[in-house]
């Protein structure tokens, strides 16, 4: 559960860099909060990697999310467009990102069955003594 928390803190940082860049550009002042979003948010992705996330569930949930937040976000507050095509491209991506987190969960399930199969085959290590 904590690994979620700092993920979504992570997207929330960068999905802030990214529409902060945009307003930049009028207002150069914003390029501090680029900056300081960005760096929160690649510190934080670090984190959730340190909890144990798979980088590949980790990376894919990041990115995806903050691409699909950003374009819906940009939309709202700087009026840029969403055509059919791109919410079906969106939906699209935050798809395959659940699927690469369902396979993560299998194959991590797998690894644990495995691995106590392993275990229960192998016979306990000798002391030595019947040697």
């Amino acid at each position: 559960m904590r690994a979620w928390l700092l993920l979504a803190a992570a997207i929330a940082a960068e999905v802030t860099a990214s529409l902060s860049l945009k307003a930049a550009l009028d207002v150069p002042g914003w390029y501090v909060v680029v900056v300081i979003g960005y760096a929160s948010s690649f510190v934080l992705l670090g984190f959730v990697l340190r909890a144990g996330m798979p980088l590949g569930v980790a990376y894919g949930v990041w990115g995806a999310t903050g691409v699909a937040a950003t374009a819906l976000l940009a939309a709202v507050f700087f009026g840029e467009p969403l055509t059919p095509v791109m919410l079906g491209g969106l939906v699209l991506i935050i798809g395959g990102v659940l699927c690469v987190e369902l396979g993560s969960q299998r194959a991590a399930a797998r690894r644990v069955v495995g691995s106590a199969a392993h275990r229960a085959a192998d016979p306990a290590p000798s002391s030595g003594a019947d040697a």
